[in-house]
């Protein structure tokens, strides 16, 4: 059993080694988000395309690194899963994508804006978000 002086040396000396823990962690994380994020590839373009994201409310139906709305796909990976073309053609006319499924608004994006749009989209997905989002399993095995 610690007596009351002991107990209380115990706590500061806890709390003093937990938060120097916990700075020196943050400081290595954050030394490590240039790379994890690919800051070397940002352009204007991307940054652009960011702005119409948010401008749009993309997020109110789409998920982005697992966040936003679950309405529509999730786009973190989409630039690897369809490429360019699919996603400009998206831009330009969703309702003909997929006729008879739920239609994504058709905005007046200029070709600038598609690019952009597709920068930012594809800037997202070379991100190193540890495996995030995970693969899609397509094997019957489970059944």
């Amino acid at each position: 059993m610690l007596s009351k002086s002991q107990a209380k040396l115990f706590f500061f000396l806890g709390t003093i080694i937990c938060s120097l823990l916990f700075v020196g962690l943050t400081i290595d994380t954050f030394r490590k988000i240039p790379g994890l994020t690919h800051a070397e590839n940002l352009t204007p373009s991307v940054a652009r395309g960011k702005v119409l994201w948010e401008k749009n409310n993309c997020m109110g139906c789409h998920t982005l690194m697992g966040e936003g709305g679950y309405y529509a796909p999730e786009l973190t990976k989409v630039y690897e899963r369809r490429g360019e073309g699919f996603i400009k053609a998206m831009l330009t006319d969703p309702t003909a994508m997929f006729a008879g499924q739920r239609k994504m608004v058709t905005y007046k994006l200029t070709d600038q804006e598609k690019d952009d749009l597709v920068a930012f989209l594809k800037w997202i997905g070379e991100m190193d978000l540890n495996g995030f989002p995970p693969k899609p399993t397509l094997s019957q095995e489970n059944k």
